[in-house]
């Protein structure tokens, strides 16, 4: 590695460390159940690891761009790596990175910004940042040789098997739980039953 190929190889470099992070956060995000809480992990621990894990990505992910645009080999405006579309080189490629960039530096401000939000205008946010790792992924194949071939394809389709996977059991997790209406519905049956019970004999005894 020479001076003019570092900024290269520290922009795959960091690229796809930034994707192992995404992925983390991509599947951190679906298995926590809706009270936050990953078992053996008390609520705290899991939002501050989700947390964490996100501020990374975004540092490599910003590492990421700078690289690419320092990097000599290709002109990459800087205004490229939040707007999409505005390089001349990779346009549609760039232009999902900086859509994926853009989705994460939403899901981080929102997050930080979370007791002063609307909850449903909160939860509408994090919910379309999640998009941001398919974006990602995609921008990672297409501009990417590297993870086209060799141990790095092998690399990206391992993450997206693990995003599939926890997918997978997310769908089927909330397949199987009956809706918070019914279980009250089902429990308030089952309490007026007991009591109806408890009544008769009540009255069989006196």
């Amino acid at each position: 590695m020479s001076g003019s190929t570092a900024f290269w190889y520290a922009s795959r470099a960091t690229g796809i460390v930034a994707l192992l992070l995404l992925t983390a956060v991509f599947v951190l995000g679906i298995l926590v159940n809706r009270q936050g809480r990953l078992p053996g992990l008390p609520r705290f621990a899991v939002t501050s690891l989700h947390r964490n894990l996100s501020l990374l990505s975004v540092a490599f992910i910003g590492v990421h761009v700078l690289t690419a645009v320092l990097d000599t080999y290709v002109s990459i405006p800087v205004t490229a790596g939040v707007i999409p579309f505005a390089s001349g080189y990779e346009r549609f490629w760039l232009g999902l990175g900086a859509i994926s960039f853009d989705l994460m530096l939403a899901m981080i401000v929102t997050s930080l910004l979370r007791g002063r939000m609307n909850r449903v205008l909160w939860r509408a946010i994090h919910l379309l940042a999640y998009l941001s790792w398919p974006v990602a992924f995609a921008h990672g194949i297409g501009s990417s040789k590297d993870l086209q071939q060799g141990w790095l394809l092998y690399l990206a389709v391992g993450c997206a098997l693990v995003v599939v996977a926890a997918t997978g059991w997310r769908l089927a997790h909330a397949a199987r739980q009956v809706p918070r209406a019914a279980r009250v519905a089902a429990v308030f049956a089952q309490h007026t039953a007991a009591t109806s019970r408890q009544t008769r004999r009540t009255r069989e005894t006196v």
